[in-house]
């Protein structure tokens, strides 16, 4: 179909930018729906905006229109949200499951090792258990989703996103429009 076809050459031209981690095209979850969400992965936000302001991406996205009936729409996802992937993507496996909870285990270890240590050992004799804990997982989630993951997905993208020798472009019969 040619709108995969056309989304599979956007995310080979995204690829060709710095930063660049892969991404997923996911077609409806429904037949009957026509909403197609395309997720590129980019390991700084500095990398993202220079393929979102790119001539590159325009030129894409006029392709695209030709075959699509309404406008798109964006949303920068950061941290936690991006481990996500949903099921149906098309153009690039998630990493194994077992190696995203590898990674986020490394994060968490030491941050709730580290926060009930200090900040827990801290409100402790102020506050029920219940709230020293309340606060400590408030905080790990804080710096999970804004420092820690980013940063160590960053570090381990070869291992989480080896190159893939195959195409990793599978067509499926769908709707053709976003």
């Amino acid at each position: 179909m040619e709108f995969e076809r056309l989304m599979a050459g956007m995310q080979a031209a995204a690829a060709q930018f710095p930063g660049h981690m892969g991404g997923f095209l996911i077609p409806p979850e429904q037949a009957e729906q026509s909403c197609y969400r395309m997720l590129f992965a980019f390991d700084t936000e500095a990398h993202l905006q220079d393929w979102m302001q790119s001539q590159e991406r325009q030129r894409w996205h006029r392709r695209i229109a030709d075959v699509t009936l309404g406008g798109a729409a964006t949303r920068v996802l950061t941290g936690l949200e991006t481990w996500f992937a949903l099921p149906a993507a098309r153009t690039k496996s998630p990493p194994p499951r077992w190696k995203m909870a590898l990674v986020t285990w490394l994060g968490i270890f030491p941050l709730v090792l580290l926060l009930s240590r200090t900040i827990g050992a801290l409100l402790a004799p102020f506050l029920w258990p219940a709230l020293v804990v309340l606060v400590v997982t408030a905080l790990v989630v804080t710096a999970m989703t804004w420092i820690v993951m980013p940063t160590l997905v960053r570090v381990f993208a070869g291992w989480l996103y080896p190159p893939s020798l195959e195409s990793e472009l599978n067509p499926t019969p769908t709707a053709e429009k976003l």
